[in-house]
């Protein structure tokens, strides 16, 4: 964990007229924290694998600056609750046949311990994407079976829809990752959909809390959605899998709103099922600021332990922080760090109520996504601002490019920010950027400026990083490839692999 002198040194650092910190006794007392740090090697009763969906290190080290700016700080000294965690490693993040991965593909890895095609779920990689027969053949078992073949409890919360690639990782096998209803699967076609395998395997995987988005996938498509008159579910099979969730046992309760989830007792027996919007939950700024019906990441996280601590043998949670990924793609930088913000404030929950004696927590990301961080701003410049740079009477001033217009120190090497102003239709005119102001760009709504237009951003190939602490966690380290993470948990969980 980091010292108050670390920190005093830090918070130093941030005002100029403060003596200078003493970065010598701050390195030695780092320094002495790492040699103390002692492998926990037994058995782990416990397993939490939280994922920021896109999370690469560049959205880290700028959430953790933004994190820092909201208190007050420079930013640059703040630290993530995750990123106290003694042990980490890089996760090589490609599918068996794509350079840059999807979220199935890498979700799978780590939850199944194979590498697979990308869009796949659960399958074998020999599967031809989509190829339903095919794939009936070549299920893969994940780490949810392993937990529930030793009497454990499982858990799923995220903010995407429980029957995004991530969350169904967990419980699905499907050679095609958009069959999350079945109105969105083949003619006549012999495969489950993927909202309706969570009902099938809640039972075999001992599945005790799952919370998300995605509603509509789960209700007939002449139903109404209870909490928006204008909406209806999906289905096409004319099933309600929230009632034949209810009729698995007289003790299972679903939920759909805050005030339900508030209700809930964590103590109670039974499994519990929240379904918070028909498609993905709001992005977290926006649930704060819209008075939005639905909990927290952090909320469901403290709840999800609390009710799957009730079983003595322990359990595998899952927790996704899903919208990292959809702020990314649409360009908004500013979304995508308070999301990692809100995944922070879930490990941090955790931290709070677990045991690391005797619970595995890993934190990392599926794959990265093509955010930069660059352009020489100042100690302490805003970080979703312009880039502005101290000159020689230590004043700040503003950056420009060489076509004299300001740039932020965020943006993306393609996506719906390279929307350009100028004439466009001039041959002989210049293509001009826009000339932004600081107020522009620190909007929660500004699309970062973009290399390549593209109507979405897209996923980047580069390396995540992975944080790990508890039983177990000193396994992870080095550069690894993703699927390896499986066996850490596995081995945690059950002993495998011990010579």
């Amino acid at each position: 964990m980091i010292t108050a002198l670390f920190f005093a040194a830090l918070l130093g650092a941030q005002d100029p007229q403060a003596p200078a910190p003493d970065w010598e006794a701050q390195g030695r007392e780092a320094l002495a924290e790492r040699l103390a740090v002692e492998p926990k090697t037994g058995p782990a009763r416990n397993v939490i694998l939280f994922i920021g969906d896109g999370m690469d290190i560049t959205t880290i080290s700028a959430a953790r600056i933004l994190g820092g700016q909201k208190q007050g700080l420079s930013g640059e000294e703040n630290v993530l609750g995750f990123e106290t965690l003694p042990h980490t490693a890089l996760s090589k993040t490609y599918n068996t046949d794509m350079q840059t991965p999807d979220s199935a593909g890498t979700a799978t890895a780590m939850l199944s311990g194979r590498k697979t095609r990308s869009g796949m779920l659960n399958v074998d990689q020999g599967v031809p994407r989509g190829d339903c027969e095919a794939a009936r053949g070549a299920p893969l078992d994940t780490l949810a079976d392993v937990a529930a073949a030793s009497e454990r409890s499982v858990g799923i919360v995220t903010t995407a829809r429980l029957t995004h690639a991530t969350p169904a990782s967990v419980y699905a096998s499907a050679p095609e990752r958009d069959w999350e209803s079945d109105a969105d699967m083949p003619a006549d076609s012999a495969c489950a959909d993927i909202a309706r395998q969570l009902l099938d395997r809640a039972e075999a995987i001992n599945l005790k809390v799952a919370f998300g988005g995605g509603r509509s996938n789960f209700l007939p498509q002449d139903m109404a959605d209870p909490e928006y008159e204008d909406r209806t579910g999906r289905r096409m099979d004319g099933r309600n899998l929230v009632e034949a969730w209810n009729a698995m046992s007289r003790d299972n309760r679903f939920v759909w709103n805050e005030e339900g989830f508030e209700d809930l007792d964590p103590a109670a027996g039974g499994a519990v099922l929240g379904l918070f919007e028909p498609s993905h939950l709001r992005y977290e700024p926006d649930r704060q600021t819209e008075g939005a019906d639905e909990p927290s990441l952090a909320e469901m996280t403290r709840f999800a332990i609390e009710k799957l601590d009730q079983d003595e043998d322990g359990y595998f949670l899952m927790v996704e922080s899903g919208r990292v990924d959809h702020a990314h793609h649409a360009g908004n930088a500013a979304r995508a760090l308070e999301e990692t913000l809100s995944l922070d404030e879930a490990v941090k929950a955790a931290l709070e109520t677990v045991d690391l004696d005797e619970t595995l927590i890993l934190v990392t990301a599926d794959h990265g996504h093509t955010l930069s961080f660059a352009g020489y701003p100042q100690r302490g410049n805003p970080i979703l601002g312009i880039v502005k740079s101290a000159d020689s009477d230590g004043e700040a001033v503003v950056r420009t490019g060489t076509d004299g217009r300001p740039y932020t120190t965020l943006g993306y090497a393609n996506g719906p920010g390279a929307l350009a102003v100028g004439a466009m239709g001039a041959a002989d005119a210049p293509l001009l950027r826009p000339d932004l102001g600081d107020e522009q760009a620190q909007h929660l709504d500004y699309r970062q400026q973009s290399l390549v237009p593209s109507p979405s951003e897209t996923h980047g190939g580069q390396d995540v990083a992975v944080y790990a602490a508890g039983p177990g966690a000193y396994l992870v380290g080095g550069v690894l490839e993703q699927n390896v993470l499986y066996y850490v948990m596995e081995h945690a969980l059950t002993g495998a692999g011990t010579p």
